[in-house]
């Protein structure tokens, strides 16, 4: 296959654009999100085509109806070609909904991110991205088996774990 230090090096900052965007999408930190993606760049999300402005305005409405959401990563395919690339990403997105009689349902989706990136200024960012959608199902979550007290719970904005445990004492 003949993969040079560069190409490595290229698919290890996909990875890391890949992994930083789920991460923006579950905390809700659509500033990260966008950093993800190049000025100009292109989104089909099924219900929303267009540019990431518009994607991520999309987002500030819709997401925040879940209590939370959660996309894992799995199979990653990275073809490099100078400084374009193909990414086919596998993903499991969960995503939580909370009812006034204190049950909820979880919407998970089976998808594939498509995208192509291109290295720009030196940096790798999607440049136009399509999610494809293999499955999905809604579970029921019964009244009383949503989030509890114990441990630490996840937060979608700067209170999350994330964010202090660098300076959190030992």
């Amino acid at each position: 296959m003949g993969l040079t230090l560069d190409d490595l090096l290229a698919k290890e900052e996909i990875r890391e654009v890949l992994f930083r965007y789920c991460r923006g999408i579950d905390r809700l930190d659509f500033d990260l999100v966008e950093s993800c993606y190049h000025p100009g760049a292109y989104d089909d999300h099924g219900t929303y085509q267009g540019d990431v402005p518009g994607f991520i305005a999309m987002c500030r409405g819709f997401l925040p109806r879940f209590v939370c959401t959660q996309h894992f990563l799995g199979n990653m395919l990275i073809e490099v070609d100078g400084d374009k690339a193909r990414a086919e990403t596998y993903a499991v997105a969960y995503h939580r909904k909370e009812l006034a009689d204190g049950s909820g349902h979880d919407d998970v989706f089976g998808i594939r991110y498509v995208d192509r990136f291109e290295k720009q200024s030196g940096d790798w960012k999607i440049a136009h991205r399509v999610v494809a959608t293999e499955w999905r199902r809604v579970d029921p979550v019964p009244a009383g088996k949503l989030r509890g007290s114990l441990g630490v719970w996840g937060t979608r904005d700067e209170t999350d774990v994330v964010n202090w445990i660098m300076t959190a004492s030992a």
